[in-house]
């Protein structure tokens, strides 16, 4: 299963395999793996099933629904799958949800086969994915090691080649950080670009849903299958968006000043040397650019209050009803206590860092950070509290973010890099990162042979 969404659908049309087998085989290795790997909290089989015979009966007849059709995937369990209980990776005793949600619905209008719901860092508040509910899952290219969060299971069924892509939802880097951990593609769109009816928001006004892969073809596909405006949202907006340019010459990108590095893991700054060496290589322009009211952990304190508050909000009353972790609950209660002024003071700066990005990124086709500052660490570790600090700045500009994998040049576990753009342009910068692939540091990432053994 260790193949891109592109590459099943190239034989799928020339009947090398058929969308009954392609689902078989993730429903078989998600069921082999998960006791070790916790990215599952729910498989659906007899569904996934039915939707790819069905598949396979339009295959046959001429109807293929386009590049997705027959292609399995599975979803964070923070959206709504009809007859799928919305967990948020939580104990709360709650009804199976009525219907999907938009992004569901839409990926499985275009023929995807949806495998199951994913698991995830209890109530998307936390990036380590060391659930106490439903496991500690698993970096599948080292065990014992964090994914990231809080989409950590998403990460790990598309790292491990159960799925060739997923989606994740994304409040300080929740898509990204996971992606950066364990080797992938990931995206965290426009604000409102992507639907969010049937999400079980932490944060309104910072989330995201994005997907996650194996290649940034992948990442342009599902981005065509769920693009659109959604009447049931009403965060939805419409955007237009070209397909960008074919190669990065003339390009110009930002980079942040030396100083902010200075966080940074020694594998992770030799990488973001290389990669940015590797743009002018190809072309491009390079400048430090400094991004007017930027204060990287003060936005990220105001982000994380934001996050806790809106979150309590959401939550209400079950804050203090079974089902929830001391400490995932701690957390609410300190957002549903914060008080007014604090409160102000984080909108506040999230809103003016947001002006200061607008005012920066104009004059630019991309701002490159590395995604994360280290690579992913061992369970158990102290969480590095500077883990969101390239991350956050896209959720409080709304700005779209990739992040693309490179290998270390130690050899070691991948480090990341991230590109934002300017609202709206999610299909330009996957379609700049697609003209990456071929830099040495990208190229020279091989995830298959990077996995555990474990989860080989």
């Amino acid at each position: 299963m260790h193949q891109s969404a592109e590459a099943m659908k190239r034989e799928l049309d020339e009947g090398a395999t058929n969308a009954a087998s392609l689902a078989q085989d993730a429903l078989t290795r998600a069921t082999a793996l998960n006791d070790e790997l916790a990215a599952f909290i729910a498989l659906c089989p007899e569904d996934a099933q039915h939707a790819a015979r069905e598949s396979d009966a339009r295959r046959v007849e001429g109807r293929a629904r386009g590049p997705l059709d027959g292609i399995p995937f599975a979803v964070k369990n923070n959206m709504d799958v009809a007859g799928l209980v919305t967990t948020c990776g939580t104990a709360m005793k709650l009804a199976p949800a009525a219907r999907d949600a938009t992004v569901v619905a839409r990926l499985r209008a275009a023929g995807a086969v949806l495998i199951g719901a994913l698991n995830m860092h209890e109530g998307a508040l936390g990036a380590t994915n060391d659930n106490p509910v439903w496991g500690r899952c698993q970096n599948p290219l080292r065990a014992g090691y964090t994914p990231g969060g809080s989409s950590g299971g998403s990460a790990a069924a598309v790292a491990a080649g159960i799925v060739p892509f997923a989606l994740g939802s994304d409040t300080m880097g929740s898509v990204r950080i996971p992606a950066a951990y364990c080797g992938l593609w990931g995206l965290k769109p426009t604000a409102g670009r992507l639907s969010s009816a049937g999400l079980a928001h932490l944060a309104w006004t910072l989330d995201a849903i994005g997907p996650m892969a194996r290649a940034p073809e992948d990442l342009a596909r599902v981005m065509a299958a769920l693009d659109g405006f959604d009447s049931g949202d009403p965060l939805s907006a419409s955007f237009p968006d070209g397909q960008g340019p074919q190669s990065l010459a003339g390009l110009t990108f930002g980079i942040p000043d030396a100083a902010l590095l200075d966080g940074c893991e020694d594998a992770v700054r030799a990488g973001f040397e290389t990669f940015v060496d590797g743009l002018r290589e190809r072309g491009a322009e390079v400048e430090v650019v400094s991004i007017p009211n930027w204060t990287v952990a003060t936005l990220r304190r105001a982000c994380l209050l934001i996050a806790e508050v809106e979150g309590a909000a959401i939550m209400g009353d079950r804050i203090d009803a079974p089902g929830l972790s001391d400490a995932f609950r701690s957390m609410l209660r300190f957002g549903r206590d914060a008080g007014a002024i604090k409160v102000t003071q984080a909108y506040r700066v999230i809103l003016e860092t947001r002006r200061g990005f607008e005012h920066a990124i104009h004059s630019l086709d991309g701002f490159v950070t590395p995604t994360v500052p280290h690579r992913a660490f061992p369970h158990g570790d102290p969480v590095p509290a500077n883990q969101a600090d390239f991350t956050t700045l896209s959720n409080a500009a709304g700005a779209p973010a990739l992040c693309l994998p490179l290998a270390a040049t130690d050899g070691g576990l991948p480090v990341s890099m991230q590109i934002m753009g300017p609202a709206g342009t999610d299909m330009r910068l996957i379609r700049m990162a697609t003209s990456m692939s071929d830099m040495t540091q990208v190229a020279r990432w091989n995830l298959q042979e990077a996995l555990d053994p474990a989860f080989r």
